[in-house]
């Protein structure tokens, strides 16, 4: 058994990192006196934006006392607008192992790269402290068995960033299909759209000054850089990103097996291709998957290179049932009859887009707020990381079902692949040498 600092020793493969950027005053403050947790956040390009406006949100039980970015442009940056909205300067950090020695950070928040949720999810909490993921919550399934076994191994809670789980409209659509408004339901469909652009062919070109690249590419096998990789296309880089499935899909397939009522399924098919541009990316660009069950199934198609909606919009999920239909997005909810007329509706006041790439948004405040609730009262997570990793590993699972081009049929316990070891192979993945998580 692996102790948290071995593990920690064992990640050590670079020269630790110096803190760059704002220098902070001390946090030497006991939990408990002013009844305000100290968060870190951990990588602040995009959705680390999100987490300072939901921490903003909930600033009367919460404070950001440490951040941390490989990118020491995107950390001073980051770190300056911390102090300018929230009044305080946190303290900065190049290397998160850096963060989890600080005994006064209560809770960590990952918005890192998808290769490193799960290792530095997994250390956060051997380091004691609470963790709030971004989806997906792991790079493979593999990963999210052992997340799982870590939250439940260390007494830490884990939520994992789906925030539409939070959503107060969500929530009630979803109940009211609990108490029968569509009859018995049994198919839904989620969708993404967006109209991305080619990320082009990449040239080797030498380390920007300000970017530790060892450090950013952490557990993944070391290659070169490139320049069309950071700070965003490692999407859709295989040994860093899971493909639109992951980096969207989790959120719609999520709200739709949740409607269902429904956890692993027994078969799980995927097809579609690299269509609109020739260039590095790795995935497809157009997928549609297809997750069977003894009687219900649900479906996601994803277009990240086409942004025709499907019902006026860029992404949402429809539950049909044997007496109507829900149309659920972050926006609102309606509800049809059989016959697709409408019988109800209600709208949020929000408009959300696909192109938003930070989802600052009142989900987020209150999913943040649910995630305080739990560590100092111990409110039940809406996203604990046993529920959001199902969804993340069906969605894994449709990646290895496309790569392998054939029907994955699983073992609806765990989801894992039944008489395919050639797939069964891909649960898991290479670590650069000292860098495998361990629980």
């Amino acid at each position: 058994m692996i102790t948290r600092r071995e593990f920690l020793d064992a990640l050590a493969v670079s020269a630790a990192g110096l803190a760059v950027g704002t220098t902070a005053k001390s946090y030497d403050r006991i939990l408990g006196s002013n009844d305000r947790l100290n968060f870190a956040v951990i990588g602040l390009n995009g959705r680390g934006y999100a987490h300072l406006a939901s921490l903003k949100a909930n600033r009367s039980s919460a404070r950001i006392s440490h951040v941390c970015d490989v990118d020491a442009n995107i950390l001073k940056k980051f770190a300056d607008t911390v102090q300018q909205e929230m009044g305080e300067a946190p303290a900065a950090e190049k290397d998160f192992r850096r963060i989890l020695d600080h005994k006064e950070v209560d809770a960590v928040t990952i918005a890192t790269p998808d290769h490193w949720h799960a290792p530095m999810g997994i250390a956060g909490l051997q380091a004691g402290k609470h963790v709030y993921v971004e989806k997906p919550c792991t790079h493979n399934p593999a990963e999210g068995e052992m997340l799982v076994q870590a939250e439940q191994k260390y007494g830490k809670l884990v939520q994992m960033g789906t925030q539409q789980r939070s959503s107060p409209h969500t929530i009630e659509v979803v109940e009211k299909i609990r108490e029968g408004v569509i009859g018995r339901p049994y198919f839904a469909k989620a969708w993404y759209c967006n109209v991305r652009k080619s990320i082009g062919t990449g040239k080797e070109v030498p380390v920007p000054a300000h970017l530790d690249w060892d450090l950013w590419q952490g557990p993944a096998p070391r290659h070169p850089y490139k320049d069309n990789l950071h700070p965003y296309n490692w999407h859709w880089f295989k040994i860093y990103g899971t493909g639109e499935t992951l980096n969207n899909g989790t959120h719609e397939v999520d709200v739709c097996r949740w409607a269902l009522g429904v956890d692993y399924p027994k078969r799980v098919t995927a097809s579609g291709g690299r269509y609109q541009f020739k260039d590095d990316w790795q995935f497809y660009d157009t997928l549609v998957t297809s997750f069977e069950y003894e009687d219900r199934t649900l479906s996601w198609e994803g277009k990240s290179c086409q942004g025709m909606k499907y019902y006026g919009r860029d992404r949402g999920s429809l539950i049909m049932g044997t007496t109507g239909t829900v149309l659920v997005d972050r926006d609102g909810y309606e509800i049809y009859d059989l016959k697709g007329n409408k019988t109800g509706e209600f709208k949020a006041g929000s408009t959300t887009s696909s192109s938003d790439l930070q989802g600052r948004d009142s989900m987020t405040d209150a999913h943040f707020a649910n995630f305080i609730a739990g560590i100092r009262k111990g409110e039940k997570l809406n996203a604990p990381i046993s529920v959001g990793n199902v969804a993340v590993t069906m969605l894994q699972l449709s990646n290895i079902a496309w790569e392998v081009n054939r029907e994955l049929h699983l073992d609806t316990k765990n989801g894992r692949i039944l008489a395919d070891a050639e797939a069964m192979k891909m649960w898991g993945r290479e670590y650069e040498k000292g860098w495998a998580p361990h629980v």
